[in-house]
């Protein structure tokens, strides 16, 4: 896949273990998106495959290029299998009110985080940018209608989408985009994040998904890079990661507004998967030595070895 293709979200939280049990179902079901097909299919960067949770009917992994991209609750949109989706939620309800948002998410895939918004906070304003036409096409056909679900889900490389929008518009961003185990090069730099910094409105969070492996070098260079743009920056993930024990996804988040740090570590502690919260100087010291990343000082791409060092 083309370095500069955005759209995959990875979650390796479960890769040796089975898909967290579903809670209790809701006691009335909304309208039912037409029934998923299991198979694999071509798409513009390769291939997805859709496959049903043995478990449960209504449960669908989407695969894209051989990796688990998303989980689709056909019955159940609040439901989050990912922990990085767990997370995101946890972090959005301890920074915003309950209520409607504007948001915009870079990547889609089967768009489970967009369909939890529009099921938990209704008549929120949702654009999905996903760069792989024939996966938009695809997942349409399969999961429903967009619209439907309460989303907009366009055809877009995730930076030249965000650069059509306004000035101050959004309440937050959403960054998961991936090519391969990696975020596209292009949706790492200053330049970048002074657009997202130009389209969130002064009190609007940036939130973005990436796959680190020990000692945590995509971690700290984002964290550098966004230190350099937004007064107030966080990292947070799966406390062995920081330990250096495991490989696996890690969540940075930004604002030019205060973060509410303590509202955000009750939150993170108390959910199925706790969390991590790094912030202040503790954060600073973390990626101390570790240089912006630029448009004209890219990143050299390393894969993730995906294995654990917990044994």
């Amino acid at each position: 896949m083309s370095s500069t293709s955005a759209g995959r979200a990875h979650d390796f939280s479960w890769f040796d273990g089975d898909v967290p049990a579903r809670p209790a179902r809701p006691a009335a079901r909304g309208s039912r998106a037409p029934q998923p097909e299991e198979g694999e299919a071509l798409i513009s960067t390769g291939t997805a495959r859709f496959e049903r949770d043995r478990d449960d009917p209504d449960g669908w992994t989407v695969y894209v290029n051989g990796v688990p991209s998303s989980y689709v609750d056909l019955a159940d949109p609040t439901r989050l299998v990912f922990e990085y989706h767990q997370w995101t939620a946890a972090v959005l309800d301890a920074v915003h009110d309950p209520g409607p948002l504007r948001v915009v998410h870079l990547g889609g895939a089967g768009c489970a985080f967009p369909r939890y918004l529009a099921a938990t906070r209704p008549s929120s304003r949702q654009l999905v940018l996903e760069v792989d036409a024939g996966l938009v096409d695809l997942v349409r056909r399969t999961f429903g209608a967009s619209g439907a679900a309460g989303f907009k889900l366009k055809v877009a490389d995730a930076r030249a989408g965000l650069a059509a929008l306004p000035d101050g518009t959004q309440d937050v961003l959403v960054r998961d985009a991936f090519a391969g185990d990696q975020v596209p090069a292009h949706l790492l730099t200053r330049e970048f994040l002074a657009e997202v910094d130009r389209v969130l409105a002064p009190d609007g969070l940036w939130i973005a998904n990436l796959a680190d492996r020990p000692p945590m070098p995509a971690s700290k260079a984002e964290a550098a890079t966004a230190r350099d743009v937004f007064a107030h920056v966080g990292l947070l993930a799966e406390p062995g990661m920081f330990r250096g024990r495991r490989y696996g996804n890690a969540l940075l988040i930004a604002s030019q507004a205060p973060l509410p740090e303590q509202a955000l570590v009750r939150a993170l502690s108390g959910g199925v998967a706790p969390a991590r919260l790094v912030t202040g100087a503790d954060l600073r010291n973390f990626c101390a030595g570790v240089g912006v990343v630029t448009d004209a000082r890219l990143p050299v791409p390393t894969p993730m070895v995906q294995e654990d060092t917990d044994a």
